[in-house]
């Protein structure tokens, strides 16, 4: 149905890899958690377009939070440093985010004709609450918090001298982490604003508890042929959202001077080690260099 999601899927996870000696010796949470929630979800999605191409069988049985979070705390990194909060935020949170969605999963899980498993949501005034809206929320307070700091009497330049001072940033990564952060959070406004939009549209009412988990158990299969074109449509331009995020990404961190010169120290590793070169190209590595010279005099 759609081959190239598998091929876009692991490249854009491999892609990931790139960046993350760099951002590992930064010791950045935020960052370090985008990384790591971007390879989870390119991964699950390129083997989920294995698993379920042009079928919906139940072969393996059964993100929003993540990085509007990880981007609200990119913005306060940028601040100060706040090692527990920002690890609540990435993860913590999410997984706070998950025991909520029980509230409005209607049942265990859905299986779309290639694109495989997808959480069950209750289309209601509480999954909007819970699901939907939040996402949208976190990306608007990043983005009234990342602009805060320069409606104030300080300038710039004092501002970005005494965050360097505070977080060892450096002008350059400081103001990296600043754009990518700008990019991210209107970013993830536009796709949460689209996918609210989208779901208000089949808003059911809320009964009761009893009728929205009834028959909890099963797992409902949607054929791509008896799919509504709008709702694959919806389903297509969403399943972009992962690797989009991840090239964003990829793009601020993968080229920077400092990944360049991570780099550099890989490829001088692997030539030292596992290719066994050297740079010395006037004498044999067998022969001695002082007996080379001598033999080359007569």
């Amino acid at each position: 149905m759609h081959p190239e999601f598998t091929p876009v899927s692991f490249l854009a996870a491999l892609s990931l890899l790139l960046p993350l000696p760099s951002q590992w010796r930064a010791r950045n949470v935020a960052t370090l958690s985008i990384i790591a929630w971007l390879f989870v979800l390119n991964f699950v999605y390129g083997v989920d377009a294995i698993i379920w191409s042009n079928n919906v069988n139940i072969v393996v049985p059964g993100s929003t939070f993540a990085l509007p979070a990880a981007c609200l705390c990119i913005c306060i990194h940028i601040e100060h440093v706040a090692s527990l909060f920002e690890l609540f935020m990435c993860f913590g949170l999410q997984m706070v985010s998950m025991g909520l969605h029980y509230i409005v999963q209607g049942h265990r899980f859905d299986i779309i004709e290639g694109y495989g498993c997808r959480p069950a949501t209750y289309v209601s005034i509480p999954a909007i609450f819970l699901i939907w809206l939040p996402p949208l929320v976190l990306s608007v307070i990043s983005l009234g918090r990342f602009f805060r700091p320069f409606h104030c009497d300080v300038g710039l330049n004092s501002h970005v001298t005494s965050k360097q001072s505070r977080n060892g940033l450096t002008t350059f990564r400081y103001f990296r982490l600043m754009l990518m952060a700008i990019v991210e959070m209107i970013w993830n406004i536009m796709v949460a604003s689209y996918i609210l939009w989208f779901v208000a549209k089949d808003v059911r009412p809320w009964t009761n508890w009893d009728d929205v988990h009834w028959d909890f158990s099963r797992i409902d299969l949607y054929p791509a042929a008896f799919m509504p074109k709008i709702a694959l449509t919806n389903y297509y331009l969403v399943w972009w959202v992962v690797p989009a995020s991840t090239l964003i990404f990829v793009a601020f961190f993968a080229f920077g001077k400092d990944a360049v010169n991570e780099y550099t120290a890989c490829m001088m590793w692997m030539r030292r080690n596992v290719l066994k070169r050297t740079n010395e190209r006037t004498a044999p590595s067998s022969v001695p260099l002082t007996e080379y010279v001598i033999c080359s005099q007569h």
